[in-house]
């Protein structure tokens, strides 16, 4: 089940949102537990056995690392990796001893299994790993309520897409929360915003994204090259940041508050900023969990150097088991290298407007190899983008066809909601009842369009399948 479907919004939410509510408070934890359970399983049958099975063990591991610390966290990092490297890498890994095999024309007898991805595995894996690793540091002591921690892992406004939400900052929320009027007012207000970057622009780029991406490389022409990767850097940031924005708003409908996971990335004025701005909970999770424990930039410049590059490659493999998926990462890994080095200081010096170009056309890049099903078609599609040639009839035929007035207008809204620049507006005219009940009505107009689209429309790409 996902946020963009008439079932959840006209049936399941409506009716998890009158349970909640009905339900004593000292027994709401109960309620969203079951409800998200329910909603999981929707979807994914009964791999929720698995779920519940994450909970069981790190609510009771947890327990144990304060009694035997070094045997529990070992514990807890190889029963949470295990079981992510069977359900998402293992298909991966056996493919490529194969392959390895079939190089040196060595028969390999080895079966290719045919596992199923959970949907959300990554997030609530780490969710359960920064839970164990911070008792183990001390920073937080186990739950003594199973209710509580298998409700925070399981909550379904962040189970399958994120954000990665730590036990630390919710440990509170967990007992002692209210949802009072005006933070249900201000979720729905969020998750509205969320659903329309997802309804309205994402799945849009993601027509003309898809139309691209499936023609031959062979066959288009630069500027449908660019179009197409233009077209994908907006497709994933509204997608991204709109099932983030429905998640905190949902978060805040039952009374909690999610840490903000975007905060425009497209006007960073570099790498470094991107990353400070974009999928801020897996960013500190990576930097908290991985590159700080490996030394972070400690032990001097060669083995910061070596640390940045081992947490994108790992960032990029987190994203997928696909070769392109690390290349993604170390193609990002390598420009914050670059810009530690000393091209960050360069950067500095020259005009705001040169840095913003810089860092989109690094980002706009490196969203071909996320794209992309191979790296050959990765690398086949950058060189098109630099190949200024033009494309067969056939396929040029085929781009205006995707690429119509309607297009244009979203990918002209698609640049101004990249902006802060009616965030800020909004914000300075907050007191005006003008504006306030403007702004309503752009809710209510956006929230109807997005239904118009879902019930009229059939596609509707869930990018988090892969996570």
């Amino acid at each position: 089940m996902v946020f963009s479907s008439l079932y959840f919004l006209f049936v399941f939410l409506p009716l998890a949102f009158l349970l909640y509510f009905i339900t004593p408070v000292k027994y709401r934890n109960y309620t969203l537990l079951v409800e998200s359970l329910f909603f999981y399983s929707f979807g994914e049958g009964k791999l929720v056995i698995l779920l519940m099975f994450s909970s069981v063990f790190n609510y009771y591991v947890a327990k144990w690392i304060q009694k035997e610390r070094k045997k529990g966290i070992l514990l807890s990092l190889v029963v949470n990796l295990g079981i992510l490297f069977c359900f998402k890498y293992l298909n991966f890994t056996l493919n490529n001893i194969i392959w390895m095999f079939g190089l040196l024309h060595i028969y390999c007898p080895i079966p290719v299994l045919n596992i199923i991805l959970p949907i959300g595995i990554s997030f609530y894996t780490f969710q359960a790993l920064s839970y164990c690793i911070d008792v183990y540091y001390g920073k937080v002591e186990p739950s003594q309520k199973y209710i509580n921690f298998a409700t925070y892992l399981c909550m379904f406004p962040q189970l399958v897409a994120g954000p990665i939400v730590r036990y630390t900052d919710i440990e509170k929320q967990m007992d002692d929360r209210h949802a009072k009027l005006d933070r249900i007012a201000s979720g729905v207000e969020r998750f509205i915003i969320g659903l329309g970057k997802k309804v309205l622009i994402a799945n849009t780029m993601a027509g003309v994204v898809d139309g691209i991406f499936e023609m031959q490389v062979n066959d288009l022409s630069s500027s449908m090259a660019w179009v197409g990767i233009l077209a994908y850097t907006f497709q994933i940031f509204f997608d991204f940041s709109g099932y983030s924005d429905m998640a905190i708003g949902l978060g805040r409908i039952f009374g909690f508050e999610f840490l903000e996971n975007f905060n425009y990335p497209y006007i960073a004025k570099s790498v470094k900023d991107f990353w400070r701005r974009w999928h801020i909970s897996m960013s500190s999770w990576f930097k908290d969990y991985l590159y700080i424990p490996l030394g972070g930039n400690r032990l001097g410049n060669v083995r910061t150097y070596i640390n940045l590059s081992i947490v994108f490659i790992v960032t990029g493999f987190w994203h997928g088991a696909s070769w392109h998926y690390i290349a993604w990462g170390m193609f990002h890994g390598f420009f914050l290298v670059i810009e530690r080095i000393g091209f960050g200081k360069v950067l500095e010096k020259i005009p705001v407007v040169f840095q913003h170009l810089y860092t989109l056309l690094v980002v706009t890049i490196g969203w071909v190899f996320f794209r992309s099903n191979t790296t050959a078609q990765a690398f086949g599609y950058i060189k098109k983008l630099f190949s200024f040639s033009s494309g067969s009839p056939e396929t040029i035929w085929q781009a205006n066809m995707l690429v119509t007035a309607f297009e244009l207008v979203v990918f002209i809204l698609a640049i101004f909601f990249s902006l802060p620049l009616a965030k800020k507006w909004l914000e300075r005219h907050a007191n005006n009842i003008y504006v306030q009940w403007g702004w309503m009505f752009i809710l209510l107009m956006i929230f109807v369009c997005s239904v118009v689209f879902i019930n009229s429309s059939g596609y509707n790409p869930f990018i988090y399948f892969r996570f």
